[in-house]
């Protein structure tokens, strides 16, 4: 008896390019287990669009007249904003967004994690990084891969004013030493696998606790717990 096939990862594009959109769009849909369902130029028409259709994962561009991607990627988290609902008797399904940039390490990128996104994709990216970064936001991690997180979160730091005091966490206090140590050896960039060799334990020990940190911090990904180290000052740039 075989297995029955899951359905295909629901895609929402969001650009005011259209060519742009329809390169996507035809890389997505060659795909057997991805699925293009709805189109927008900007964020109001992607907020309107996505209150009747269902989407799982978000590719927004930040640039786009009306609404940008950070305002809308905002409000696509905000409760209060309509949604297409998801399975019976769910009444709102928040998608995940990953935020499309033209500038490597670009200073919107932090604003927009912090904004809801899961991570960020070059839009030159290669087809195969683009449909890779869909299937790992739709399994719940981010698109920044963890040897690249250290390079881009201590550059995007570097953006936040001096005078800004290190705000302190209050999931922080709830992570235990190992725990902290896992989170620290993530901000300096460290796989599972690596956090596994420095610390002698198994990969699957390292990934109880990369998920326990996650719900401490209340974070939805590795990137936005790796946010919260730096900006509680648990992790300093250079470091």
């Amino acid at each position: 008896m075989t297995e029955p096939t899951a359905p295909p990862i629901r895609v929402a594009l969001v650009d005011d390019q259209q060519l742009v959109r329809a390169g996507f769009r035809m890389v997505i849909d060659s795909q057997p287990d991805l699925e293009v369902v709805v189109e927008a130029g900007d964020g109001l028409e992607a907020l309107r669009r996505l209150a009747l259709v269902q989407a799982d994962v978000v590719l927004m561009d930040v640039r786009m007249p009306n609404l940008d991607g950070l305002a809308a990627t905002a409000r696509l988290t905000d409760p209060s904003t309509p949604l297409a609902p998801g399975a019976p008797g769910a009444t709102r399904t928040v998608p995940r967004v990953v935020v499309l940039t033209t500038f490597d390490l670009d200073e919107y990128v932090l604003a927009a994690i912090r904004a809801g996104a899961s991570g960020f994709l070059l839009k030159d990216a290669p087809p195969e990084e683009m449909l890779a970064a869909i299937r790992t936001v739709h399994a719940g991690d981010a698109v920044i891969a963890p040897s690249s997180t250290r390079r881009l979160l201590e550059h995007l730091v570097t953006v936040l004013p001096d005078s800004d005091p290190a705000t302190p966490h209050p999931g922080l206090a709830e992570l235990t030493d190992r725990e902290r140590e896992v989170l620290v050896l993530m901000a300096r960039g460290r796989s599972n696998t690596e956090i596994g060799r420095d610390l002698f334990v198994a990969e699957a020990t390292v990934k109880t606790h990369v998920g326990r940190i996650l719900s401490k911090l209340a974070a939805r990904d590795r990137v936005q717990a790796v946010v919260t180290a730096y900006e509680s000052g648990l992790v300093r740039p250079g470091s």
